[in-house]
């Protein structure tokens, strides 16, 4: 089943289960209704209270067996209900701009198309997926014959899921852990994208495994880093490797590396500065410490994970762009999904990026760092826009 076949029977599903809501209310009314008569008429109160009783048992389902049935459902779909919470503003805001965009055309014609394209690069999902998503469009709406807007609105999320897909062929979005060896994850990124936050949360799910952790704190020019650092450390019980202010960062990697051999640990996470405005000494910086990490280990870093701002949009591309073209960046931490209109960036960092998305943050809450499903996160988003036709 394709993903956007997945979405339309989640679409279909939602609606089924609007439907029984709205037909449980209307038994219940009809039953309050039934009591009512029942105890205005004496006469027929035996007999209308069987009859309340059979229509009770033919058209609900027992209190036990209805939670039962809920537990079964919801139990797997856990974490696609927190894209779906995470992704609620981010959808709210796509449909106001399809609402907008179909409230002003009346026909589809090339002004239409041309508006298509500005919606969809306002909505963030890319310059270049704007335009191929409008290319396509044209033939497809011609193929359909599709003048309905609520055909052509499906028709130009169902291109933009194909496409999402298409480019999502050979991606790999789970992280690169290494069995029965030390992983060493690389974090770098802007200052304030919630990458030491990321860090923490990510040392915490792995405690909770019962790995032994260590971090790294090779942001050495900003106190407030290191600072930062060692609170997540108290908070999740792992031990922070860390130099004085100011100290080279590389030899606190290599401190890092040491003591992870030395105490066996399964997992060492390697925070860096964030200087983007110093771009050349940055990148430097980030290469002296890659050196240091493929002296120990040949075969590290296993993760070089760039944070981005989902709240920044095309910021968030523009950093990962320049953080691409200056260090081997294998994967993305998306922080802030749950609290940005800016989603549709994800469809943009896959379609023109080619990073795959490794982490993203669904919530506040400590257990609120996910590791990135492509599958419920394209649910989530477009599953509350699909149109009956």
């Amino acid at each position: 089943m394709g993903l956007f076949d997945k979405i339309k029977h989640a679409f279909v599903k939602d609606k089924e289960e609007e439907k029984q809501t709205e037909d449980t209310t209307q038994e219940t009314l009809e039953d309050e209704k039934t009591d009512e008569s029942t105890e205005t008429d004496a006469a027929k109160g035996s007999e209308t209270e069987e009859e309340f009783e059979e229509t009770t048992e033919s058209t609900a389902f027992p209190v036990d067996e209805q939670e039962e049935t809920e537990k079964i459902e919801e139990a797997p779909a856990d974490t696609q209900k927190k894209y779906e919470k995470g992704l609620s503003k981010t959808r709210k805001t796509f449909k106001d701009r399809m609402n907008e965009l179909f409230a002003n055309f009346r026909s589809v014609d090339e002004d239409f198309f041309e508006e298509v394209e500005n919606t969809l690069i306002g909505a963030d999902v890319g310059f270049d997926t704007s335009m191929r998503i409008a290319d396509e469009l044209r033939e497809e709406v011609k193929i359909k014959n599709a003048k309905k807007p609520a055909a052509v609105q499906n028709t130009i999320i169902e291109k933009l899921v194909d496409l999402y897909e298409e480019e999502g062929e050979m991606e790999v979005n789970e992280l690169n852990e290494q069995q029965n060896d030390l992983s060493i994850f690389l974090f770098v990124g802007v200052n304030g994208t919630g990458k030491t936050t990321s860090i923490g949360k990510l040392a915490h799910q792995y405690r909770q495994e019962g790995k032994k952790v260590l971090l790294a704190a090779a942001d050495t020019f900003r106190a407030g880093a290191i600072d930062q650092l060692v609170q997540w450390g108290e908070r999740t019980d792992v031990e922070v490797v860390r130099g004085n202010t100011g100290s080279d960062p590389a030899s606190v990697v290599f401190d890092a590396m040491t003591r992870a051999k030395e105490e066996q640990a399964d997992v060492l996470l390697i925070d860096t500065a964030g200087r983007l405005q110093n771009k050349v000494n940055l990148m430097n910086e980030l290469d002296k410490i890659k050196r240091i990490i493929k002296r120990e280990d040949p075969s590290a870093p296993h993760e070089v994970l760039l944070v981005v701002d989902a709240t920044t949009g095309q910021n968030a591309m523009n950093q990962a762009q320049q953080f691409k073209e200056t260090t081997d960046v294998t994967g993305l931490v998306l922080t802030k999904l749950d609290g940005t209109a800016k989603g549709g960036i994800v469809l943009a960092i896959r379609n023109e990026l080619h990073l795959p998305v490794k982490l993203v943050g669904l919530g506040e809450g400590i257990d609120d760092l996910e590791v990135f499903d492509p599958n419920d996160f394209v649910v989530g988003l477009f599953k509350g826009l699909l149109q009956e036709e």
